[in-house]
């Protein structure tokens, strides 16, 4: 939970204060920084405010124990490890801590050097050996918006999950999938990128599942992650083979070639709403229960437009140092245009418009003029107060004169303007209350 530069958090929960105080002093003696408390119930507030990187608690204690413990923290910080201490060194009691999630199972008296190999190796999880920034590097952002869905996405890849990653076309979803796999327990195998749209059905039956002659993604998946590119896409037919994939954990090949077992995590992206596709008969409800077990959405780039400055400073970059071209830099005005651009295709049309402005600018800085001229019509300049509280108002009168059909008394009342005002009002958006004589149902 904290950061990997700070030292590690350690919580630590058992009713014997002795006990407590004692391993305290020589996890602090260490560098750790500790909490301790006499309880579960404790423990749980506790983790909420410390936010501990390794809990280590008593398995027998009065209320609540260690493995219903161990069973809410998983349940509300996963990925969080946990390790059990108990008196009673008995094998049951081990296997079902170890069945239950916990980390590992120590008993007492505690064994110095045996508690310390622990708590290294669950903090080398907890605190994931990638950097804390290394992961989401792809992603450049200042959007307070975009950075909690990233920390979300942290949390859930860190889980075993299958992942249904949703938002408009564009917008990132693959590089949201390429991170989370980084900080996944599955960051050592494969990640594999499928689009379930782009090719025809049995050529994706066949990328998909393989034959005898050619294995298909899923096995080049194996032990790793594949993500299935819009999903919604995928043809009835292979959504029953997947399906049976998910089932048995193992793929049966196009040509009947004996079943491959294969352990695949599997991510998935969207940008149709998945629930109206069930409806329409387009798309399995067992299929979607069966893979969607935490999801994400990834916003819009109209609801982050503070990333626009970056975003283009990046691409252009790119562009660069990929086509050779000479060093360029956006014009500030030029900057304030592309900020106040629609951008329907989202990030991916922010990146082919920077391309181009690239291809053509002749000089060292791109200008509003250029990027106005390649933008056309989406360079809808970003109104200024006046003229957006000018286009409000008008607005508001059409909208009053259109339900009252044109009754300019009416209007004014709920307007809560006199009728004199109200007329001034109208005179000055250019608005003709004859117009709506019939407009009004």
């Amino acid at each position: 939970m904290a950061s990997t530069t700070s030292p590690a958090r350690i919580l630590l929960v058992d009713d014997d204060p002795g006990l407590l105080r004692l391993l305290s002093i020589r996890l602090m003696a260490e560098g750790f920084v500790i909490e301790g408390v006499e309880n579960a119930v404790a423990a749980v507030d506790a983790t909420e405010s410390f936010q501990p990187d390794l809990v280590i608690t008593d398995l027998r204690m009065d209320q609540m124990d260690g493995i219903e413990l161990l069973r809410t923290l998983q349940g509300r910080w996963p990925g969080l490890p946990v390790l059990l201490m108990t008196a009673h060194g008995t094998i049951p009691d081990a296997v079902t801590a170890t069945q239950s999630g916990a980390f590992g199972f120590i008993t007492k008296p505690i064994d110095k050097t045996e508690l310390l190999d622990y708590v290294r190796r669950a903090l080398k999880v907890s605190r994931n050996t990638v950097d804390e920034e290394e992961w989401r590097a792809d992603i450049v952002t200042r959007s307070p918006l975009i950075s909690e869905r990233l920390s979300q996405a942290r949390v859930i890849a860190q889980t075993d999950s299958r992942v249904l990653i949703r938002g408009p076309s564009g917008v990132g979803k693959e590089m949201f999938a390429r991170a989370m796999h980084r900080v996944s327990a599955q960051r050592d195998g494969p990640f594999v990128s499928v689009s379930c749209s782009a090719i025809a059905e049995d050529a994706l039956e066949v990328e998909l599942f393989g034959r005898a002659s050619q294995p298909g993604h899923f096995e080049r998946a194996n032990t790793g992650v594949i993500l299935l590119n819009e999903i919604g896409d995928m043809p009835m037919r292979l959504q029953v083979r997947l399906l049976r994939v998910l089932e048995e954990s193992a793929i049966r090949p196009v040509d009947g070639s004996p079943p491959v077992p294969v352990n695949v995590r599997i991510f998935s992206t969207t940008n149709q709403d998945l629930s109206a596709l069930i409806l329409d008969g387009r798309f399995r409800d067992d299929l979607y229960y069966r893979l969607i077990e935490a999801s994400i959405n990834v916003p819009p780039l109209s609801d982050h437009r503070e990333d626009i400055p970056l975003l283009a400073g990046q691409f252009l970059e790119q562009t660069v140092a990929e086509h050779g071209h000479h060093k360029m830099v956006y014009a500030p005005e030029a900057v304030e245009l592309l900020m106040g651009a629609d951008w329907p295709g989202n990030i991916r049309q922010l990146k082919n418009v920077v391309r181009q402005n690239a291809a053509v600018c002749q000089t060292p800085v791109i200008s509003a003029s250029l990027v106005r001229e390649l933008l056309g019509q989406e360079a809808a300049p970003l109104l200024s107060f006046a003229e957006a509280r000018d286009e409000f108002i008008r607005n508001y009168l059409a909208q009053l004169l259109k339900m009252t059909g044109g009754n300019v008394s009416q209007a004014a009342r709920m307007a809560r303007r006199n009728r004199t005002d109200f007329y001034k009002l109208l005179a000055r958006h250019n608005l003709d209350p004859d117009v709506f004589k019939h407009a009004h149902h």
